[in-house]
């Protein structure tokens, strides 16, 4: 039997909170789990510094991704199969490309890639087309395969409806993450009836497509989201900790540009404060190496290094107040100024934070990072975009919600043993 079509000779079944059981028959897909890449995932939450705030946040890249794949796999194993506009053949790279979309991504995420200027997508790609176990298992199946399953990871892939399985306004990966990051976190906002919205799913050519009967189901998806960014994703106290975290980055990394000697040199950071970073060094850093190094950073002779990362490893956060940079810009400024004469450096501890979220958009041809809309299939074989027959959808369609904040600590304020009448001064500006 050809590599592609081969299988277990029994099901292996995980166990899992949100899906019940993710179940895998297809021998490519046992065996790309076990690869030491995707194993990895398993270092690297899904949450980043989320679970600071809500203590339960502590699952991973791994669980989600093993999500999305069960979720892609009930979808074209159970809704479109035998479905004329489903070409079967497309079964196996939708399958890998689902299990292996994150998996690129890097220690707590998002702060991280901020910090050294890197991309997850990329490094997916590098993974995928470079010299790992991943790629050894991808090329068994066809030598243009890995391709094929970065193409579609990318989105630059010809095959438009695979694509729009994982990576759309309606897709398998955050049909996931939203149910998954709201059970761990203990909240409820990011329930909706994904049983519903399966059943009411429908391939096209292009895109996937919503039954019309399911238009309520996907209204309350839509909201779902939206109530994990402000609730969950934005949540004041997590950007904090992300603050904190970018901070501690940017300290180390000048530190070692500016020739500084650590007690304890961070090798597993030299490629990234070098810009020269390949995918072995980029593999090599998981989350409990970077807090390893935060842990033993705390000893070094450097105030701002050590008291940043005794900061983020003591869950000692900074304080916030609502912020508006376009009417508030002075007062940044003269707060600059007082936080230097106080002694306490504004680069480190004086930081504006914004948040932004487009709950739902409709094509704009043009525009950057164009939005495919969500269709609905109507009775007649017509296909009508979501928010010109919801008006829940319609209501918040193309609205950017934007929140500023401004990040600082208050305990260095509050410390009045020198510096009184500088520190006073900032206290009657940030109203504390």
């Amino acid at each position: 039997m050809v590599y592609s079509a081969e299988k277990l000779s029994e099901e292996k079944v995980f166990k899992d909170p949100v899906h019940r059981y993710v179940h895998v028959r297809d021998k490519v897909i046992w065996d790309l789990i076990g690869t030491k890449e995707f194993q990895r995932l398993r270092r690297i939450k899904q949450l980043g510094t989320t679970f600071l705030t809500f203590h339960g946040a502590e699952h991973s890249r791994f669980n989600h991704s093993l999500g999305v794949y069960e979720i892609v796999r009930r979808i074209i194993d159970d809704v479109f199969a035998g479905r004329p506009e489903w070409n079967d053949s497309d079964r196996l790279l939708t399958l890998c490309s689902a299990l292996l979309h994150d998996l690129g991504h890097g220690p707590f995420s998002h702060s991280f890639e901020k910090v050294f200027q890197l991309d997850h997508e990329d490094f997916t790609r590098a993974i995928i087309l470079g010299d790992t176990e991943v790629n050894k298992v991808l090329t068994k199946v066809s030598p243009d395969f890995p391709a094929k399953v970065a193409e579609v990871i990318a989105k630059t892939s010809e095959k438009k409806l695979v694509v729009s399985l994982i990576s759309s306004q309606i897709d398998a990966d955050r049909m996931d993450y939203l149910q998954r990051d709201a059970y761990f976190t203990g909240v409820s906002y990011g329930q909706f009836d994904m049983e519903r919205i399966l059943r009411v799913m429908r391939p096209r050519e292009d895109q996937v497509v919503i039954k019309q009967s399911g238009m309520h189901a996907v209204e309350d998806y839509i909201m779902s989201r939206y109530q994990m960014y402000w609730q969950v994703y934005f949540h004041p106290v997590s950007r904090s900790a992300e603050v904190i975290l970018s901070r501690i980055l940017h300290r180390a990394k000048d530190l070692f540009n500016e020739g500084y000697l650590f007690k304890y040199p961070p090798h597993h950071f030299f490629s990234f404060f070098k810009e020269k970073v390949d995918v072995e060094d980029y593999l090599k850093l998981d989350e409990a190496v970077i807090v390893y190094y935060f842990q033993i950073w705390q000893e070094e002779s450097d105030f701002i290094l050590s008291d940043l990362c005794s900061r983020f490893i003591n869950r000692n956060l900074f304080k916030f107040v609502e912020f508006d940079p376009a009417k508030e810009y002075k007062k940044l400024g003269e707060l600059t100024s007082l936080f230097k004469k106080a002694g306490i450096d504004p680069e480190y501890y004086l930081v504006v934070d914004s948040s932004s979220d487009l709950p739902y958009d409709f094509y704009r041809p043009g525009e950057e990072e164009e939005r495919l809309p969500i269709h609905l299939l109507m009775k007649n074989g017509e296909l009508r975009e979501l928010s010109r027959e919801s008006e829940i959808v319609d209501a918040i369609s193309g609205k950017r919600r934007t929140d500023h904040k401004l990040y600082f600590p208050a305990d260095l304020i509050h410390d009045e043993t020198n510096k009184k009448n500088m520190k006073k001064q900032i206290k009657t500006l940030l109203e504390i």
